[in-house]
């Protein structure tokens, strides 16, 4: 049997939960999220980091309704 590896797909989802965490840390100004990402989420590439991460200030109004 050929034992493959298969990489769990992330969501926005997941990332949004990402970027929460990180921007109640404190750890970065959210522009300067994108490394963040990289280094936690491998499988994203530099511009989809950035498509995330512009995703995300976008809606984040939306998802924290207060």
């Amino acid at each position: 049997m050929n034992e493959n590896i298969t990489k769990i797909k992330n969501t926005n989802e997941d990332y949004f939960i990402y970027l929460d965490i990180l921007r109640e840390s404190g750890i970065t100004n959210m522009f300067g999220a994108v490394p963040y990402l990289l280094e936690e989420f491998p499988e994203l590439s530099e511009e989809n980091a950035r498509k995330v991460l512009k995703n995300w200030m976008k809606t984040f109004s939306e998802r924290h309704k207060e």
